[in-house]
């Protein structure tokens, strides 16, 4: 995929400077779940009844953030500002897709009184090539392409509005399964399908596999959300390896889960 929305948010693949093109969307030609309206509907009755939680301070919320050696075998690092794509420059086709296609593209959802991101990047198996066959050497060359590049943002919000925007995702997964277009800093793209996946965390959390078309290619990415109180963290998530090959990937757990525990 080669947009300029996925320049702009580009990041540090590996330690030799790799870089993984990430761009995102939300929609589908096919339902989150069989259980996906019920689901929506549950998340709109959970924002309107959950009691306000008191926001994150902006120096708050980076404490909370994950930080260099909270999770092994990966490398983080704080976002910078100039690599968060600007909602005014993403488009929409559908204005209830709107909230996924912020979170996957690593931007605000909603309007937070704190806002900050980290750039996650697994480290890439190491194998020994000595006395190696061209079967294994082909298979080592591989694993050194299974990176999985995530953007996490963190928001924090006044009132209701994280469990808002939690709901606003669901609806957005279910009301959007017909498929939809939208633009990034001037770049059309094609969402082709989601998927819901299992996930646990904070005091709601959901995620998805999510299909995007582009030039006639066309490449997966994961979308987390996890919510502990007024703070929201979304993981948007990329593998070089099966972007390269139009494979699948799992769910950056490992990441998920430490900035759960940071947050609860």
């Amino acid at each position: 995929m080669r947009s300029i929305a996925i320049r702009r948010t580009a990041v540090a693949a590996t330690a030799a400077s790799l870089a993984l093109l990430v761009t995102a969307c939300g929609g589908s030609d096919s339902a989150s779940g069989p259980d996906a309206g019920d689901k929506g509907a549950k998340g709109k009755e959970s924002a309107a009844a959950a009691p306000a939680a008191k926001a994150l301070s902006a120096a708050e919320l980076e404490k909370v953030a994950l930080a260099q050696g909270d999770v092994k075998d990966h490398e983080i690092s704080k976002t910078a500002a100039k690599d968060t794509l600007p909602v005014d420059q993403i488009k929409v086709e559908k204005e209830a897709c709107t909230p996924l296609v912020h979170a996957l593209m690593g931007s605000q959802v909603g309007e937070p009184a704190a806002f900050t991101k980290r750039t996650v990047v697994s480290k890439p198996k190491k194998a020994d090539l000595k006395n190696q066959d061209d079967a294994d050497v082909e298979k080592a060359f591989k694993a050194a392409f299974d990176i999985t590049t995530t953007q996490l943002a963190l928001g924090s919000y006044d009132g209701k509005g994280a469990q808002e925007s939690v709901a606003s995702m669901r609806t957005a997964a279910t009301e959007c399964a017909g498929g939809f277009e939208y633009t990034a800093a001037g770049e059309k793209q094609k969402v082709a399908g989601i998927t819901e996946e299992k996930v646990k965390g904070g005091e709601e959390a959901a995620a998805w596999t999510i299909e995007v078309q582009q030039d006639g290619e066309k490449t997966r990415m994961k979308l987390v959300v996890v919510r502990q109180g007024a703070t929201l963290a979304s993981f948007s998530s990329m593998n070089l390896a099966a972007a390269s090959e139009g494979g699948d990937f799992e769910l950056p757990a490992a990441v998920v889960e430490a900035q759960a525990a940071k947050l609860a």
